[in-house]
């Protein structure tokens, strides 16, 4: 499989750099099974649900892992912390110039130090206790591409957020408000929360290496015994809000396409030809990053033809892409 296939060519004034005025307003590309296009708004996905249907939803939150200071030497660090190894010592994603091992790195009051690294992960062990530091000085990390100032953060969580842990925002369901959530419930519509926590993984592009293992960047998800129940027992069609659903799903699916109830971490890469288990028929995704794991996971559900054909009617029409963009409903 050669990566290259999954490239586009993406005009940089679609690339959204703020969310639409209200969330379920956003533009929807509705891909239906005869290969048909309608382009629609958001709040219109719910004519297309049906009493028996089950929507999945990832209820994580993003947290605040995201510090901003210098090195003693004076140069503005950018730092992330992907895992907490222990109260003081973490893994991170640094933004600098020339980070390397033995680096003082100073966040106002705080000090840390690059103790070692492994490919573009930095070993930092700070001063005190990171959970304090987070809570005290912390912000939201934010997709390296959305350039301007975000001025309400409160729009890169979903509106049902819960469980911290992610390092970016489960965004094909940003676009649910409270209130379209409570009429897909009144259309007797059942609604299943499963959480995957989203790594930094998500915004690098594909090395060649992880298509040839088959093999993608690590990622903690739990399922409920109540949210398998509700997915198993389901009556009409399974729709899975995000990219995030599927890789959990898929995961949790056995042989016969029934979801366990688990806690795992799960390193699934699914590209083309790849065989799905869990019985997903729609699929509510944002359009994503040329090259990327996200791009070919869509593919793999719809196509690659497909998608990359609808992809250039969305560049023709002038869509919204990525995080901040628009969305599509895609039906298998």
């Amino acid at each position: 499989m050669i990566l290259n296939e999954f490239d586009y060519p993406l005009p940089k004034e679609l690339i959204a750099q703020e969310p639409a005025k209200r969330r379920e307003e956003s533009r929807l590309m509705v891909l239906h099974k005869n290969n048909a296009i309608e382009h629609l708004i958001f709040k219109d996905i719910i004519k297309f649900l049906n009493p028996g249907d089950v929507l999945v939803l990832n209820e994580t939150k993003v947290s605040r892992a995201k510090l901003i200071g210098r090195k003693a030497t004076g140069g503005k660090v950018e730092l992330i912390v992907e895992e907490k190894l222990s109260d003081f010592l973490c893994k991170c994603r640094i933004r600098a110039t020339k980070p390397k091992i033995g680096n003082l790195l100073v966040f106002n009051s705080v000090e840390a130090k690059i103790v070692d690294k492994k490919d573009d992960i930095f070993f930092v062990l700070f001063d005190r206790d990171v959970n304090n530091i987070l809570e005290e000085k912390a912000m939201l990390p934010t997709p390296p591409y959305i350039k301007k100032p975000i001025k309400d953060y409160s729009r890169y969580q979903t509106v049902f957020a819960k469980k911290e842990g992610s390092l970016a925002a489960p965004t094909a369901a940003l676009h649910f408000s409270k209130d379209l959530l409570e009429k897909i419930a009144r259309k007797e519509v059942s609604i299943a929360k499963i959480c995957l926590h989203i790594s930094f993984g998500t915004f690098l592009k594909v090395r060649a290496e992880q298509i040839a293992e088959r093999k993608l960047h690590s990622e903690y998800f739990e399922i409920s015994k109540g949210a398998a129940e509700i997915i198993n027992k389901r009556k009409g069609r399974l729709f899975a809000v995000g990219t995030t659903v599927v890789r959990a799903l898929e995961s949790a699916a056995d042989k016969h396409g029934r979801i366990k109830a688990m806690k795992k971490r799960t390193e699934l890469f699914i590209m083309p030809g790849y065989k799905f288990k869990s019985g997903i028929d729609a699929l509510i995704t944002n359009f994503h990053l040329p090259k990327s794991s996200l791009l070919m996971l869509v593919c793999a559900f719809a196509g690659k033809e497909r998608i990359m054909r609808a992809y250039r009617e969305a560049i023709e029409k002038k869509y919204r892409f990525f995080s901040f963009g628009d969305a599509m409903l895609i039906f298998r």
